[in-house]
């Protein structure tokens, strides 16, 4: 079926459906009326800590939606695929969503690689896909149905490189994993570095499957005058890049992580290795230590208390990017008053002041993230913990 005759049996579907509202012969069939929004997550396989956050998250959200009456008078029906960190997995599952499952909406794409295997098969048949992976290419250039919830690389960079610049550093090495997040990540540090009087005068990488990184470690350490090492990479790379870190004796030269390790389970691979490693990440990893008058405090601190209590492990940023994803998504339906995919994406564009697990959202249509660098907070690894650094240290 093309996109455009999809489009056009919805709209006669609704149409059908709509004038025979108020009769009640049609009550029941009626009931069962829903709204289907997709999902492709990396649940299993090396993404996992991504996908399976997002997933339970999802699903316990949509219960929620659900049991409060749904959305523009239709009950949410989530259909979620695990592509396995697969990008070829993905674009498949993205296919059948439009063609069979007929999808208006998707929140989903764990990964860079995942998520831009399928940005063209939502671009094609006009639905609205909200992408829950970091890389800034997800949304620069602009693309008129693709938009995402987590801060980008880019931001990540420039936040890393304010607490370098607060702390007068100037010489950097950096050790990069070969993963799609990992490449960005390190294309946009390199790029932005010059703005912030930053030199990087070492550099290494790593692939996604190596299990010990003491020969790269070893060769930064021997670079004279190097004043701090940052990471960009998610998984387990920057957990064993911590561990042999501290192996080699490295830990006066202080290390900086991504926010593609926020969550306890980088701490937990990490183990004491992890002690004084900075990053930047969303609030709700600090919820409980954010002041009262934090506009994003309720929602995290919720969002945590509810995950938490139903999932039985501790919350990720991860998931939090798909409530975000979810709430979007749903807050457009409402304003739409409709579940039509065009009209669903001309609003999500519209988001003004939404307060997410990732911050303050504000969307146009040149700005299909709307989050800016007062999103993410500056943390540091103390106790085993995460701990919110005060501004200016």
């Amino acid at each position: 079926m093309t996109c455009h005759s999809h489009f056009k049996s919805l709209a006669i579907a609704a149409a059908v459906a709509l004038p025979l509202s108020g009769l009640s012969i049609y009550s029941p069939a009626l009931a069962q009326q829903t709204v289907k929004i997709g999902s492709v997550l990396s649940v299993t396989g090396p993404a996992s800590f991504l996908g399976e956050p997002e997933d339970k998250t999802l699903r316990m959200y949509v219960d929620k939606i659900n049991a409060a009456g749904g959305v523009a008078g239709k009950k949410i029906e989530l259909v979620i695929y695990d592509d396995g960190g697969d990008a070829n997995k993905a674009r498949t599952f993205a296919t059948r969503l439009i063609e069979d499952d007929k999808v208006v909406a998707m929140v989903g794409g764990s990964t860079t690689g995942t998520t831009m295997a399928m940005v063209p098969v939502f671009e094609e048949a006009q639905v609205p896909f909200i992408s829950l992976a970091g890389a800034i290419e997800v949304v620069d250039p602009v693309r008129k149905f693709i938009f995402k919830t987590p801060h980008t690389d880019k931001m990540a960079c420039e936040k890393i490189f304010e607490n370098l610049k607060q702390r007068n550093f100037t010489k950097v090495a950096m050790i990069s994993g070969t993963d799609g997040f990992g490449a960005s990540m390190r294309a946009q540090c390199v790029k932005v570095a010059p703005t912030y009087g930053v030199q990087i005068v070492a550099e290494e990488t790593y692939g996604p499957r190596d299990s010990d990184m003491t020969a790269q470690l070893t060769k930064i350490k021997g670079v004279a005058g190097v004043q701090a090492v940052v990471n960009p990479g998610f998984g387990q790379g920057p957990a064993i890049v911590t561990r042999n870190y501290a192996q080699l004796g490295m830990s006066a030269t202080p290390l900086y992580q991504s926010h593609g390790v926020a969550s306890k389970s980088f701490i937990e691979l990490a183990g004491p290795a992890a002690e004084g490693v900075r990053l930047p990440a969303a609030a709700l990893l600090v919820g409980d230590k954010l002041p009262d008058g934090d506009p994003q405090k309720k929602v995290v601190v919720d969002y945590k208390q509810t995950f938490e209590a139903t999932a039985k492990q501790p919350v990720s940023t991860f998931g939090g990017h798909a409530y975000d994803g979810l709430y979007i998504m749903v807050e457009a339906m409402k304003r739409a008053n409709s579940t039509d995919a065009k009209k669903v994406r001309d609003e999500i564009e519209k988001t003004k002041g939404f307060v997410g697990t990732g911050g303050i959202v504000t969307m146009s249509p040149t700005d299909h993230l709307g989050l800016d660098l007062s999103a993410f907070r500056m943390l540091e690894v103390k106790g085993g913990d995460w701990a919110l650094l005060p501004p200016g240290t």
